[in-house]
């Protein structure tokens, strides 16, 4: 069993999978975000460190994935590779940041990657508003983000839409985080996880919180 945890900048991914992972039991899988050696380097100047960073990501995230199916146990991980190559990748192209050949490397790694693992059995996308997002990245209080600007998020929000609007991989849950607080409130991570629940079982459920 395999759960994936998407969303924006911010979202709350990381606080979610920790509460998942803690109330059922299973090994949670966080983004290497803390490890990534280019990401200081990233917020500083984005056009020269782009692919760079992404081609970790992507590399990070691919082998997280392999790892996962093979230990056979059930996972609940912290943002998918898809995330990397329909959102941050493409948007970082669009922004000029990522030059077009660079930009064509990747997408090639990505396909070939791609084919070569499975999506999760359960994606769930936090969905949520700039100033959700805003809030939550100034609370935590990441040196590096510091420097990311609200046009960055905005424009990241509008392909997390686009995309979640076709993801066709498997089962989705959308969690609106501008109206629900799992870490704050328990009767609020109650009903989310028993949407999880239904919808890891096959049982009739609406897909938003």
């Amino acid at each position: 069993m395999h759960i994936a945890v998407a969303g924006n900048i911010g979202a709350g991914k990381t606080t979610l999978a920790g509460l998942l992972s803690k109330h059922y039991g299973w090994e949670a899988h966080f983004e290497d975000v803390d490890e990534n050696p280019y990401l200081n380097d990233f917020y500083e100047d984005m056009q020269r460190w782009s692919f760079a960073l992404q081609i970790h990501f992507l590399n990070s995230r691919f082998n997280q994935v392999l790892a996962l199916r093979q230990s056979g146990k059930k996972i609940i991980q912290d943002r998918t590779i898809y995330e990397d190559a329909h959102i941050f990748a493409p948007n970082l192209h669009a922004m000029n940041l990522m030059p077009e050949r660079d930009f064509h490397n990747y997408k090639a790694l990505f396909e070939v990657m791609s084919g070569l693992i499975q999506a999760p059995d359960l994606l769930i996308y936090l969905r949520a508003s700039i100033p959700t997002l805003v809030e939550h990245i100034q609370d935590r209080g990441r040196e590096y983000e510091e420097t990311i600007r609200l046009d960055y998020l905005k424009r990241l929000n509008e392909r997390y839409e686009a995309w979640i609007s076709s993801y066709d991989k498997g089962k989705l849950l959308i969690i609106d985080v501008d109206n629900i607080d799992f870490l704050g409130n328990p009767k609020d991570l109650s009903e989310v996880i028993t949407k999880i629940d239904a919808n890891l079982h096959g049982l009739f459920a609406d897909n938003l919180v």
